[in-house]
C-alpha cells in the first residue's frame, strides 16, 4: 500500500512538471468519428476516478515478492513510456464545445486536470495493464466467470470513461492500449526477469512441486 501511494504520488509529480514545461510546443489531438458518436456523461466520472482504486488491486493481490516486483516492472515500463512521449510529442486534447457548467461533476475533473499530456493515454495504459494481470491472478485461483469477466468489465468502463468525460480522444486511447502492450512485453522480458526472478534460497525452500516458473509466478 505504501509502495503504490509513493509510486502515484512520485509519477504525479514527474507528470505535472512535464506537462507545464512543454505548454508551449504541445499539439492537439484529433478527433475521429468514434469520438462524435460517444457522448459526454456525467456519470463516466466515477469509473474515470475509480482507476487509483483499480490499479491497486494487483499489487495487492500479488502472490509474493516476486510477482510484486513483475508488476512494478510493467508499470515503470508505462511510466517511462508515457513520459518519454510527453516530453518528445507533447499533447493537449481539442476544445470540446460542451459547456462544463452544466455538468459539475466533469467541470470538477477540468479544473483540478489540465488539457495536456493527451497521448498516449495513461488512464488507458494502467487500465489495460492492470486488467491483464488481475485476470491472471483470477485464472490462478480458479475463480468465477462472472468475477473474471467483471474485472474486464470494469477495465472497459474505465477506458469508456476516458472517451465520455472528454478527457481524451480515440487516438489517445488507442495509444494507451499500445503502452500497455509494450509495458506487459517489458515485464517480462529478460530485463523484467531479472528484476523480479526468485532468489535462489527461496526456491531451495519450497518443495519442488511447489516451485513456479517465472511466468505462474507472476501469474
Amino acid at each position: 500500500m505504501i509502495g503504490t501511494v509513493t509510486g502515484i504520488a512520485a509519477f504525479f509529480a514527474v507528470y505535472f512538471w512535464t506537462m507545464e514545461e512543454t505548454a508551449g510546443r504541445a499539439i492537439t489531438m484529433p478527433m475521429t468519428w468514434i469520438d462524435q458518436w460517444i457522448g459526454v456523461n456525467e456519470f463516466a466520472f466515477v469509473p474515470y476516478v475509480s482507476l487509483w482504486v483499480y490499479v491497486s488491486l494487483a499489487p495487492a493481490f500479488a502472490l509474493n515478492a516476486g510477482a510484486l516486483r513483475a508488476y512494478a516492472a510493467g508499470a515503470l515500463a508505462i511510466a517511462l513510456l508515457g513520459i518519454a512521449s510527453f516530453w518528445l510529442f507533447p499533447t493537449v486534447t481539442p476544445p470540446f464545445s460542451v459547456d462544463w457548467s452544466q455538468v459539475p461533476m466533469l467541470r470538477l475533473l477540468k479544473e483540478s486536470d489540465a488539457s495536456g499530456n493527451a497521448f498516449p493515454s495513461l488512464h488507458v495504459a494502467f487500465a489495460v495493464y492492470s486488467a491483464y494481470i488481475i485476470s491472471s491472478q483470477l485464472k490462478s485461483i480458479r475463480s468465477p466467470h462472472w468475477v473474471r469477466a467483471f474485472n474486464w468489465f470494469w477495465c472497459l468502463a474505465i477506458i469508456y470513461s476516458t472517451l465520455a468525460t472528454r478527457q481524451h480522444v480515440f487516438i489517445d486511447v488507442a495509444g494507451g492500449i499500445l503502452v500497455a502492450c509494450l509495458a506487459r512485453g517489458a515485464a517480462w522480458s529478460p530485463w523484467g526477469r531479472a528484476i523480479w526472478k526468485r532468489p535462489t534460497g527461496l526456491a531451495r525452500s519450497r518443495r519442488p512441486a511447489e516451485q513456479l516458473d517465472g511466468r505462474r509466478l507472476a501469474d
